[in-house]
């Protein structure tokens, strides 16, 4: 996969779009690749997943000289789009998005469809669609209005501005800015903490936040109850009761 990278060192698997001469622009092999590539991160041993692109840009979104666009049934390339954008969401594990340079349309959805977005002062995000005459995809219209409220999300799909990295973390687009110079450091350093904590507990929080807009404060609560439940029959609850009681850090990896 020359136009994408993927290794997994030590629990953390990096995927690293590699396409600087279009600025990681996505054609549609790459959409198949980076799904069987979510699909062998799952199944896999590593805890955590950063995603990122190469030469320092994120991603520009979909490639428009892509022959598929022409050549293959729009419902099919549309539902494989939207195949992929869910394989990402409903990943059991935590997924970081270090983003450098741009990240455009389909790119600025999926780093926002990564649980912690951390980006460097050169980063930006714009949401270019209306200005290429179409809709959202890669599952923007689901989570532009739950990261920015409904209002910011209109403003920012109609206009298509770009969005400077301060004004990312500002808006909730983003968790953290820190210097060029400095990302790989930062996101490596919230990687291996990811990974040294308990893959279980963390799997159900995910779930219990990504599913808590479509429920009930009384449906949370039962979910939360049932995670819980789950949790204090694991080995990584017994490992933390047992530290607890010896005055030690718990100890959740390897």
């Amino acid at each position: 996969m020359e136009n994408i990278r993927y290794e997994e060192v030590d629990g953390v698997a990096t995927l690293t779009f590699n396409r600087p001469e279009v600025k990681n622009a996505i054609t549609h092999e790459m959409y198949q690749q980076i799904d069987d590539l979510l699909v062998r991160f799952e199944a896999s041993e590593a805890r955590v997943l950063v995603i990122t692109g190469g030469r320092q840009c994120f991603c520009s979104g979909a490639d428009l000289r892509d022959r598929t666009r022409v050549t293959m049934d729009p419902l099919a390339r549309m539902r494989r789009i939207s195949e992929v954008a869910a394989r990402l969401h409903n990943l059991s594990k935590p997924t970081v998005a270090k983003v450098q340079g741009v990240a455009a349309g389909a790119g600025c959805n999926l780093a926002l469809g990564c649980d912690l977005v951390v980006v460097s002062e050169s980063a930006s995000f714009i949401e270019i669609f209306s200005k290429r005459a179409l809709t959202l995809d890669f599952g923007g219209s689901y989570l532009l209005p739950r990261l920015v409220g409904l209002a910011k999300a209109k403003e920012m799909a109609f206009f298509a501005d770009r969005i400077d990295a301060k004004e990312a973390v500002a808006m909730g687009l983003a968790n953290k800015v820190v210097p060029d110079s400095e990302i790989d450091d930062v996101v490596a350093t919230w990687a291996e903490r990811l990974r040294s904590l308990p893959p279980l507990a963390l799997s159900l929080t995910k779930r219990l936040l990504n599913d808590s807009f479509d429920l009930t404060f009384e449906e949370a609560l039962e979910r939360e109850s049932q995670a819980q439940i789950i949790n204090l029959s694991s080995k990584h609850a017994q490992e933390a009761l047992l530290a607890f009681n010896e005055r030690r850090d718990p100890k959740f990896w390897p």
